[in-house]
């Protein structure tokens, strides 16, 4: 008798938010370097490409008409205006690739984070992460060596912000160590993919099984 074929699966939106210093941008890179089926979304920019950025890498490059054509069709899962250029999420790539069984993952702020769960809250798995002080959010900033200290002040500053939209997320992460925070988040990715709603024809596959005469 030929084996029953299993369920396929569809992708999810797994998107990682955190104040500036408390690990997301590593842990992201680490997933996307590990993980064999997630994919980092590339999101589109109006604003000027930086001689080390390279097109459909870091961004999509892409004119102020472009952009708004993209926006006002709903061609967008999330956008913003920051400083005078516009940034945002082509819902296209990301839903070609949650049907094709792949995961899609987002390094973005909490604003952005509830643009996409009001549009495709089923598809979208959310997390925070957290420092585990703020002294030690501070000492990290500082060690980067990046900012002048009233960059560091204002980025303290906004984390209080940020921090205070912990609810509005699925799951909360301390990262005190940053090995132990992404077997969390490996874990958590491992039983979000296993979720009921994310098979496809998990009702026929189990008819089937039903069906099977006992051996």
């Amino acid at each position: 008798m030929a084996e029953t074929t299993r369920p396929a699966r569809r992708g999810l939106m797994l998107i990682l938010s955190s104040p500036s210093g408390a690990g997301k941008s590593t842990l992201t890179r680490n997933l996307c370097q590990r993980e064999t089926n997630i994919d980092l979304s590339v999101s589109v920019t109006t604003r000027e490409r930086r001689p080390s950025e390279i097109d459909s890498v870091h961004y999509r490059f892409i004119d102020r008409d472009t952009f708004e054509a993209l926006r006002d069709h709903d061609d967008l899962l999330e956008w913003a205006e920051v400083h005078g250029n516009c940034y945002g999420t082509p819902r296209k790539p990301v839903e070609a690739a949650l049907a094709r069984g792949r995961d899609v993952l987002f390094d973005i702020d909490w604003q952005g984070t509830m643009q996409i769960v009001e549009k495709a809250r089923e598809d979208v798995v959310t997390i925070f992460i957290l420092p585990p002080s703020m002294a030690e959010l501070r000492s990290r900033l500082v060690r980067r060596a990046e900012d002048a200290q009233e960059v560091i002040a204002k980025r303290l500053a906004n984390a209080r912000s940020e921090i205070a939209r912990w609810e509005k997320y699925d799951y909360v992460i301390v990262n005190d160590d940053l090995n132990d925070a992404y077997d969390s988040i490996k874990a958590i990715l491992t039983a979000e993919r296993l979720k009921r709603s994310r098979a496809i024809g998990l009702a026929d596959f189990v008819e089937t099984l039903l069906d099977e005469a006992m051996p």
